[in-house]
């Protein structure tokens, strides 16, 4: 008995030197930053001397001080960030369905097709940014080639459109492989039972394909919008300007990274409120979503 819980122990033991290292990261990195930044929104501070207790005032100067420049950028932010997340996940959960409706099929090259279509997941933000900053230069880049003349970086609509498209081009390829894997998983016996009551292409993908991979779609929807919620190195490269200089799109994070670090005295108690309130935003959503796919399984 002595030498089972010896052996226990040690298995025990061996699994936590393993665990460790990862913990020991994700403590630093992550669950002490976290609750430094909660303690910060409640202080003034300007990243330099001791912080100052101020209780909620940053919070309230935020969100009900219509005269205050941090609460003007604060919904200004949450607009554009809100908008951004309306108008991508979408783009986001539809485009690598299709793409993965259509590789399904298994088309002639799929194998390169599925590669090219995964690869830009691969690159870093700055490469992708500077990617589509040449291909939409008005004066040397594809734009300029197909005949537009617009400056797709500052130009009012077209500012959103390019930013959707990059984002798209960027992010498709983990949800692609993600719908492949369901796809493969649905029973061809139903789509055969369907063909043979005369089901089009139609029917089949809304009455089989998507109710058989829905907790994938779902899954993938909570990550986007997460994702979504936390841009910002898209728009800062797109735009490559600062803020308040010239019509773009500032979102959220953006104005919490210049308040905190941008040029002037930083405010890093308000940028770090303005912080706590967006990741509540998105805990409370992420939670919406899980009960949603929890109640689907």
């Amino acid at each position: 008995m002595n030498v089972m819980k010896r052996k226990k122990k040690k298995v025990n033991l061996t699994h936590l030197v393993f665990i460790a290292p990862h913990m020991i990261i994700f403590i630093v990195f992550i669950v002490i930053p976290i609750f430094f930044g909660i303690y910060v929104s409640f202080t003034k501070w300007d990243l330099i001397g001791t912080p100052q207790w101020v209780g909620l005032d940053n919070y309230k100067e935020i969100l009900f001080n219509t005269k205050s420049t941090f609460n003007r950028q604060f919904f200004d932010g949450l607009k554009n960030t809100v908008l951004f997340v309306i108008f991508n996940v979408p783009l986001c959960i539809v485009v690598p369905l299709a793409f993965a409706l259509v590789l399904h099929i298994r088309p002639l090259g799929s194998k390169i097709y599925q590669s090219v279509l995964y690869l830009p997941t691969l690159f870093s933000i700055t490469s992708v940014g500077l990617i589509w900053i040449q291909l939409l230069n008005r004066r040397f880049g594809l734009a300029s080639v197909m005949g537009a003349k617009v400056q797709w970086a500052i130009t009012m609509p077209y500012a959103w459109i390019a930013l959707m498209i990059m984002t798209v081009w960027w992010t498709m390829g983990s949800n692609m492989v993600i719908y492949q894997a369901a796809l493969g998983s649905v029973p061809k016996e139903e789509y055969e039972a369907a063909e043979m009551d005369g089901a089009g292409w139609f029917t089949k993908l809304v009455k089989i394909t998507i109710p058989s991979i829905r907790f994938q779609l779902l899954y993938t929807l909570v990550i986007t919008i997460a994702g979504s919620f936390n841009v910002y190195g898209q728009p800062t490269i797109m735009t490559r300007v600062d803020l308040g200089a010239g019509p773009k799109i500032n979102v959220l994070v953006q104005y919490i990274r210049s308040i905190a670090f941008g040029s002037g005295q930083s405010a890093a108690g308000i940028a770090s409120a303005m912080a706590v309130i967006l990741g509540l935003f998105i805990t409370i959503v992420s939670i919406i979503q899980f009960k949603m796919i929890r109640s689907e399984d």
